[in-house]
């Protein structure tokens, strides 16, 4: 999901859960689960991903009736306790080395007249996720966040922890990198896509 797209409207479907719908919950789960597993699978690796997800859901089904934000910001209420979960595992369970993924796993994919949509399908691959996992981690974790489960700078800045300009500039920063390697990859609309994603993160500040 591209930066700046509406996400579905979650609104009726967190009430609902609060309320104690275990249909609105599943419905909750069908929309975020996609992105929230891409996420973790750049911060914990592919094999621990889908255990680390599993804990999540448990504390958001546990917590929701407290959840009192709506709409887009479930989302960034399951990415923050989805990241504690996280980085709890990898403070006490020794991870595994994970092998780089170079750009060419990337060659193949289609090309698009849309050079926005392309970043977006470029990003939303397995084996993409594990090429931004390459980026620094501010970096990595940014793009994850904005373009991989679509929140905004502010909703992704609260998650990180970190100020709204930093994250765009790590957004900024991480999607340039990545767009000059699939470049040097041979990646088709590769410079074409960095310069559509910087014009529409470009930082307002520095830092």
């Amino acid at each position: 999901m591209a930066p700046g797209q509406a996400a579905a409207d979650l609104t009726a479907a967190v009430r609902a859960a609060r309320d104690g719908s275990e249909a609105a919950f599943r419905e909750l789960y069908r929309e975020v689960q996609p992105g929230l597993l891409r996420y973790l699978r750049g911060l914990v690796g592919t094999q621990d991903a889908e255990d680390v997800a599993a804990e999540s859901w448990l504390q958001i089904a546990r917590d929701i009736r407290t959840f009192r934000d709506e709409g887009a910001g479930f989302r960034g209420w399951a990415a923050s306790i989805a990241r504690h979960r996280a980085m709890d595992h990898l403070r006490y369970v020794q991870r595994r080395p994970t092998a780089s993924q170079s750009a060419e796993v990337l060659v193949d994919l289609p090309s698009r007249d849309d050079t926005a949509a392309a970043a977006v399908t470029a990003v939303a691959t397995d084996a993409a996720v594990a090429f931004i996992a390459t980026l620094p981690r501010d970096q990595a974790e940014a793009v994850l966040l904005r373009v991989v489960l679509g929140l905004d700078t502010a909703a992704a800045a609260r998650v990180m922890g970190k100020r709204p300009g930093a994250v765009r500039t790590a957004t900024w920063r991480g999607l340039r990198t990545l767009s000059t390697r699939l470049e040097q990859a041979g990646t088709p609309d590769a410079a074409a896509t960095g310069t559509v994603w910087a014009g529409d993160l470009t930082p307002r500040t520095a830092g």
